[in-house]
């Protein structure tokens, strides 16, 4: 057996695995090291420690966690070339008991297959059958493992299952194959799983990077900021809108770092007696104190610690919970190493003193993932899904919009809950136990995902949330110029972003569309909403009337905050006159007058109104407020004129395409006899004729009535009249 003394080898920094190659026992080196531990794509290689921390913890005798693993050697991705690493995943980090940028020697080994492995469970509460052993030495087929790693399974979904090797036969590295003899003894009392690790975050990696420089500097090398003379930072506060990551980017560090960790969840601080609250606060941070280095979380911090001056005279214990944990954050005694991470969706309700350097030295904003990152999180929750080919990952980030991480959570059990229900005739459900077996005939489909997107909306939209209806351009007769500008006004910026940055232009950020009633103002909205696939709120202009002084400014106030959050949104206003009038004409107008302000300052004041457009509808451009009109608030007002002949043509074509005309039927004809004419009266004519026709049918003497009846030029006629 090849092993470090017959194989050369290299030393490369540890760094974080793609997050689709979690749980494949691989590490992604530079292809160029290849050739010095003279190995190639598939072999497999030994990892081990080599640090002076680990050196110097075996010299003193003490118990060194980890040292080696095993794993697939596999090249890494041209954009990860030439940077010295090697790419593991968190699993083999705990293997090793090292932490990301630390070094491993790395060099070649040879493995034999696996005759037996046994296993022992590290997740409490799951059983596992011998009939399933099988289905496990299937699923870890090409897996590397040596007695004492730890190696991870994923099933169906999401699912997964940590395992300890407790032995192999035979000894030494071995990997896993189909003919492999898997037995699983049970669950370990000692170990626990891998648990979260950075792979299992998608989309946030800029995020993650500044929260480790924050937590890991301080807690893994203390001495760094003793000798440049500054205190380590204490604290972080992580912001952001429900269902972000904020809990699961601190569980991660917390398993990363392997510090010690507490958690308080703020109702559980609370006690009825005089002094009981402050006592507990106090008793959680005693208890870290005494186990530094620790990481204290403080999840939804704004229930213990919102605006002292916002309380009234009978919330005096939260007033002194409030000023306890102040005191003890940065108070006149030292809290030592003990880092505070909080987290919050609504970060102006905290009390000021909190977020002042010493207390929370940084905010870091945990906003909605972007395309790239929704890509990488639908990677993360269908690693274990049995995909059909037609699904693809990147067209599914697209039309995601405005989903958070746990949306798309939502999203991919929906769509493997949809392909499970098409097997479940074929389950027997009066056994007592399903095998895993079973499960093999499911595959996930795009048509799976469809069905989920009908189930799941965005989270930051729940409350006005638009069901966009089915219109297409074509259905949209004529008025080819105001389509265009459409197209380059709101799909340009969304489609073509770097461009616009790259000329130094700021997309426009409102288009009015006026003309006479029935000309398709509305229509024109549904087909933007539609073909752009962006999230779309509609909001008709008196619904946000309120007779209460200040409800409608907060309206307004929430509709443009919500679609900021949502980003790529449209805002579709219709009736905007009657929500933005022109000021000063009725001494009781003063609603209207605040509404129109807010309404003023959200569309161009000083916050910058970024990915969201606003498309307004009038038939009495006339009575808008000047102010709201002109550049920079709506750049664009487009007359939507009555359709000209050749559009009325158009619309003709659109309302009849469904309906089964006689060959006498001349749209053209019609078209030129409907002069003055809009849309919708035209789309009435057409109803109006289909319903001579059925009218015609029915009243017809013989008893049976014909079923492959015509639309004809007469019924036409009778219509127009």
């Amino acid at each position: 057996m090849a092993d470090k003394n017959s194989s050369k080898s290299i030393i490369l920094k540890i760094a974080e695995a793609q997050s689709k190659d979690v749980g494949r026992a691989i590490a992604r080196i530079d292809p160029e090291y290849f050739l010095k531990i003279q190995a190639d794509t598939g072999d497999i290689i030994k990892l081990k420690v080599e640090s002076e921390k680990h050196a110097l913890e075996k010299h003193r005798g003490l118990k060194v966690k980890g040292q080696e693993t095993v794993a697939k050697l596999m090249p890494t991705y041209q954009e990860d070339r030439g940077k010295g690493i090697a790419q593991i995943d968190g699993i083999a980090r705990d293997n090793l008991g090292a932490g990301l940028d630390e070094k491993i020697e790395i060099y070649k080994t040879v493995c034999e297959n696996a005759r037996t492995v046994i296993l022992t469970s590290l997740d409490s509460g799951d059983s596992f059958k011998e009939e399933d052993s099988q289905y496990l030495a299937d699923i870890l087929d090409g897996t590397p493992v040596i007695k004492g790693s730890k190696i991870r399974a994923t099933f169906f979904g999401t699912k997964t299952q940590d395992f300890l090797v407790e032995d192999v036969e035979p000894d030494g590295a071995v990997v896993i194959k189909p003919s492999t003899l898997i037995k699983v003894k049970g669950a370990s009392k000692e170990k626990r799983g891998i648990g979260i690790t950075y792979e299992d975050i998608g989309g946030l990696s800029r995020e993650i990077k500044k929260i480790r420089e924050m937590i890991e500097l301080p807690l893994k090398y203390p001495e760094l900021f003793s000798r440049i003379g500054i205190d380590p930072p204490k604290g972080v506060l992580l912001y952001g809108p429900p269902g972000c990551g904020k809990t699961l980017i601190a569980r991660a560090v917390v398993n990363e770092t392997d510090a010690y960790f507490t958690h308080i969840s703020g109702p559980e601080i609370m006690g009825k007696f005089y002094g009981e609250s402050e006592g507990r606060l106090r008793e959680i941070f005693e208890e870290a104190r005494a186990n530094t280095p620790a990481i204290l979380f403080i999840d939804e911090i704004d229930a213990i610690a919102p605006k002292r001056e916002d309380m009234g005279g009978e919330k005096q214990v939260e007033r002194r919970v409030v000023a306890q944990l102040l005191a003890l954050m940065d108070g006149l005694e030292s809290r030592g190493q003990i880092i505070v991470i909080g987290a919050t969706n609504i970060p102006n309700v905290l009390d000021p003193a909190l977020r002042r350097p010493g207390r929370f030295d940084r905010e870091i904003a945990i906003g909605i993932p972007d395309r790239n990152g929704r890509k990488k999180i639908l990677e993360i929750h269908t690693r274990g899904m049995p995909l059909a080919d037609d699904v693809d990952l990147e067209k599914l980030a697209e039309i995601t919009h405005g989903f958070v991480g746990a949306d798309l959570e939502a999203l991919s059990r929906e769509a493997a809950m949809s392909a499970l229900r098409e097997i479940m005739p074929e389950i027997e459900f009066e056994k007592e136990y399903i095998p895993y077996e079973k499960l093999r005939k499911i595959e996930v489909t795009l048509e799976h995902f469809r069905e989920a997107l009908k189930e799941v909306e965005p989270s930051a939209l729940r409350e006005v949330f638009a069901e966009i209806p089915n219109t297409k351009w074509e259905d949209v007769g004529g008025l080819e110029n105001i389509k265009q500008i459409l197209k380059e006004v709101i799909e340009w910026p969304l489609k073509y972003g770097d461009t616009f940055n790259y000329a130094g232009l700021t997309p426009s950020k409102g288009i009015m569309l006026y003309g006479p009633p029935g000309c398709g103002k509305t229509l024109f909205a549904k087909a933007v909403a539609t073909e752009l696939g962006a999230n779309f709120i509609s909001v008709k202009g008196p619904q946000l009337l309120s007779k209460y002084i200040g409800e409608s400014e907060k309206g307004i106030r929430e509709i443009f905050k919500k679609a900021r959050l949502a980003t790529p949104c449209i805002i579709f206003f219709d009736e905007i006159d009657s929500l933005a009038p022109k000021r000063g004409g009725n001494a009781d107008s003063q609603v209207i007058e605040r509404v129109v302000s807010q309404f003023l300052t959200e569309l161009d004041g000083i916050e910058e109104l970024k990915g969201v457009v606003v498309l307004g509808a009038t038939n009495r451009l006339d009575m808008i407020d000047p102010a709201l009109l002109r550049a920079g608030r709506f750049d664009f007002l487009l007359e939507i004129p009555k359709p000209d002949e050749k559009s009325r043509y158009a619309i003709f074509n659109i309302h009849s395409r469904s309906k089964p005309l006689d060959r006498d039927v001349d749209l053209k004809r019609l078209a030129k006899l409907t002069e003055g004419l809009n849309g919708s009266d035209i789309e009435l004519i057409c109803k109006k004729a289909a319903m001579a026709a059925i009218r015609e049918n029915v009243n017809k003497k013989s008893v049976k009535q014909d079923k492959n009846f015509k639309i004809s030029r007469k019924h036409f006629k009778e219509a127009m009249k």
